[in-house]
């Protein structure tokens, strides 16, 4: 039989935000993550609902993933509620991520881009997959990995709670082990630190306060674009007299989980060799070219600056089509964004667009439907996307 034996929780605002609209639940054994959205406070509304609705914990009787989920969809529809009453809270919404440690298994139900990793000896496991655009288009094969990092949608949520008045919610359990530490976070973690970097900092930080405090850090030092909320769990069988250390077992049961193992092993490098004395080679005369030699090198010269001649004029031909066409996306605040170029970025992380014009409407108060048509990549005119993004603002479009 498991149970909590550390924990720690904390929320930071960032670097770049004036408020946070990050709330979190740390009550053993359930814990909650939620990450609001839309102006004038109402991010920080409901995801304060959110996190009220678990606080009375559940029933010893429940059943964790179909309670989990009931308590969620509850949240859903008093932020859909309040939304659609109060007009200074109208599209409000909010990601979350719940964990309900048992005996046995830890449950998990979960919306929206926030996260749950485990942490089992060396192996970072995502439990959670995330309810966004890229990540739909990395699971069809359409966006590496790689690209995904730096896609002008990656801010883009496809599910969360309160712009409608059902939810699904994405329910899982996992058979836990003692010394498993597990993660709950906003993306405001994830989009900051790579998954390399949250295994070495939660593998060289065995105490979960000093692993916490250096995780937030860390979001803060690559930029702390967005509100940083961090819950750290370790488990151990009762009747332990001290945590558990992380043990190298096997992962979850593949059934239950599609989350993404990664490996880290440490390589020690060779000693150098210790330095040789060497004789210092005989200096050649120099050789002087003859005529015809020197006529080749200015034939060869003269064909490499014909093709750095033409390799301009394309480059030049390239900059002027790009910035003819246009395209519709998100910027970091998630607004609806006009984008002059193609979506797009050169090796060296170099963008081939550049935000135009910036809307005040937010992606998530669009439908499903009407927000991935929208966000498609599809290349337009600059009269046909702005005519779009009028009518959006506007409330012409559905």
């Amino acid at each position: 039989m498991l149970r909590v034996a550390e924990q720690y929780a904390a929320t930071d605002t960032g670097r770049q935000r004036r408020a946070n609209e990050d709330a979190l639940l740390s009550r053993s054994p359930l814990f909650v993550v939620a990450d609001g959205m839309g102006g004038a406070q109402a991010g920080e509304v409901a995801s304060q609902i959110a996190v009220e609705a678990f606080k009375r914990g559940l029933h010893d009787s429940a059943e964790p993933e179909a309670a989990l989920a009931e308590l969620t969809r509850a949240a859903n529809a008093r932020i859909h509620e309040l939304s659609h009453s109060h007009t200074e809270q109208a599209g409000m919404g909010t990601t979350l991520t719940a964990m309900y440690v048992g005996p046995e298994d830890v449950s998990i139900a979960h919306v929206g881009d926030s996260r749950a990793y485990c942490l089992r000896g060396e192996e970072l496991m995502r439990l959670t997959d995330d309810h966004s655009l890229v990540d739909e288009l990395m699971r069809q094969g359409r966006l590496t990995p790689e690209e995904a990092e730096e896609h002008p949608q990656r801010s883009v949520i496809t599910r969360a709670l309160g712009p409608e008045g059902t939810v699904d919610v994405d329910t899982r359990s996992f058979r836990a082990r003692a010394g498993d530490v597990y993660l709950l976070c906003s993306d405001g973690l994830t989009t900051m630190v790579s998954e390399e970097e949250l295994a070495r900092v939660l593998r060289e930080h065995p105490h979960l306060r000093d692993a916490g405090e250096a995780l937030i850090a860390a979001a803060n030092e690559a930029g702390g674009r967005d509100n940083i909320t961090v819950v750290l769990v370790r488990l151990e069988e009762v009747g332990a007299g001290t945590p558990s250390v992380p043990s190298g077992a096997p992962a979850p049961r593949r059934d239950d989980t599609a989350a993404m193992e990664l490996g880290a092993t440490m390589v020690g490098a060779p000693a150098a060799p210790a330095p040789v004395a060497r004789r210092r080679p005989r200096r050649p005369l120099p050789r002087i070219a003859s005529a015809g030699k020197v006529r080749a090198r200015v034939r060869r010269a003269g064909r490499i600056g014909a093709v750095l001649v033409v390799l301009a004029l394309l480059g030049a031909g390239i900059y002027v089509a790009l910035q003819s066409v246009y395209f519709i996306g998100t910027n970091a605040r998630g607004l609806i964004t006009l984008y002059r170029g193609v979506p797009f970025k050169l090796p060296g992380n170099v963008p081939l667009y550049s935000s135009d014009f910036v809307s005040g409407v937010s992606a998530s108060t669009l439908p499903p439907a009407r927000r991935r048509a929208l966000l498609d990549h599809s290349l337009r005119s600059e009269g046909n996307a702005a005519a779009l993004i009028r009518s959006l603002e506007l409330g012409q479009l559905e």
